[in-house]
């Protein structure tokens, strides 16, 4: 378990995911009930994290990264998955808009700066946009960035930010244009925690994701030199966000995959060693429905988020079947989970069982990175683009 993942081709990266599947099967998995009960998850287990190279997987191998392709990702992300989701945020943000905002649209200096340092672990990056009046409406923030020279004045509250308390650098949407009302006028800044006027609020208490911290970032008139603008350029924050929605989609979709995959498991377990009338209740066809219709459903999912990886390898771009890889597996995640929670009756509703958990955890999936009914929209949308048909927006 010392080898960091490397930059991997097809050939070897099945070798690489038997050693995944082996740091969370052995090292991962027996701490859950840790994580749950402290809400933290272990350093010395971050530290192995760095080692083994995760938080630089999205990140080309010129700035110290593995440089996996969308498919190599998903598959990783399902085998991560399948353990408590606190483990994979420890990373995750890294992956998504933390570094590839600054891949996509950085200066070369923002991205020596700050590239090798994500990939490594060494700076935990996050995302900063949703705030107490926009989330799905994500073109009506309020926060400001206001020009003073070669400084740039940052004002306003960010709300349920993954990983606020322990990022070392944040990727903030904040309004330049105060013209505008929508997403033209909104740029993107990277702005480090230390900066005076960066101040983090009390964590959340959240119904599952234990281990995993979400909190306010308030920005009290933060100064802010103007070469921390991304790309060094004004009203180009929501098309950066939007280069990187396909990526982050397609995780979510394989976190989905990868925690109904463990349910599934544990459901088969129980169902094989729990007896009822004299047989084990797998026996019984209407617990075998539920199985079988857990499997379809994972079965699916799993395809669905594979061949939209595959297209966005390939085209660069997969809109459409990324938001309904998103949306079909978050909402198959919840009905794996309520089958899961029948199968064990009223041992699923007791906490020393596992699937107490797991159920809360897979409710957050059908909100966050686009709630169920935004991905409908934009699939609706994308359709109606694709057919010559206006769809209004």
């Amino acid at each position: 378990m010392s080898a960091a993942i490397q930059h991997v081709d097809d050939a070897s990266f099945e070798a690489m995911m038997q050693t995944v599947e082996r740091f969370v099967r052995e090292t991962l998995v027996p701490l859950e009930q840790q994580v749950e009960d402290e809400d933290a998850v272990p350093q010395p287990v971050i530290e192995q994290m760095k080692a083994l190279g995760f938080f630089g997987l999205s990140i080309d191998p010129e700035h110290g990264g593995a440089g996996l392709t969308a498919e190599q990702q998903a598959r990783f992300q399902m085998v991560v998955s399948t353990t408590s989701p606190a483990f994979r945020y420890v990373y995750s943000s890294n992956l998504g808009i933390g570094s590839r905002g600054i891949a996509l649209d950085g200066t070369p200096a923002q991205k020596r700066h700050y590239l090798p340092r994500l990939a490594s672990g060494a700076l935990v990056g996050c995302f900063a946009l949703t705030e107490p009046g926009a989330g799905s409406d994500a073109g009506g923030i309020t926060t400001r960035a206001v020009r003073d020279g070669d400084h740039y004045l940052i004002t306003g509250t960010k709300r349920y930010i993954t990983n606020a308390t322990r990022a070392d650098v944040f990727t903030v949407m904040a309004r330049t244009d105060p013209s505008s009302t929508g997403a033209a006028g909104v740029s993107a800044f990277l702005v480090e925690r230390r900066t005076p006027g960066v101040s983090i609020g009390k964590p959340e208490k959240k119904m599952g994701h234990r281990g995993s911290q979400v909190a306010d970032v308030v920005f009290d008139g933060v100064r802010v030199p103007a070469r921390q603008l991304l790309g060094e350029r004004e009203g180009q924050g929501f098309r950066t966000a939007m280069r990187t929605l396909d990526h982050g989609r397609l995780n979510i979709a394989a976190m989905a995959v990868g925690m109904a995959e463990r349910l599934l498991h544990e459901a088969l377990q129980y169902a094989a060693g729990r007896r009822q009338f004299g047989r084990p209740i797998i026996d019984f066809q209407l617990i075998q429905a539920m199985l079988a219709d857990s499997q379809a459903d994972l079965q699916a999912g799993r395809a669905m988020t594979l061949d939209a990886a595959r297209q966005l390898d390939a085209t660069g771009a997969a809109i459409k079947e990324a938001a309904g890889a998103k949306y079909f597996c978050s909402e198959m995640l919840c009905r794996v989970a309520d089958r899961t929670v029948q199968i064990f009756g009223g041992a699923g509703y007791i906490a020393d069982y596992p699937i107490e958990r797991m159920y809360r955890d897979a409710r957050l999936l059908r909100i966050y990175e686009g709630t169920s009914q935004i991905m409908q929209l934009v699939i609706a949308r994308q359709l109606g683009r694709e057919h010559g048909i206006a769809v209004a927006h």
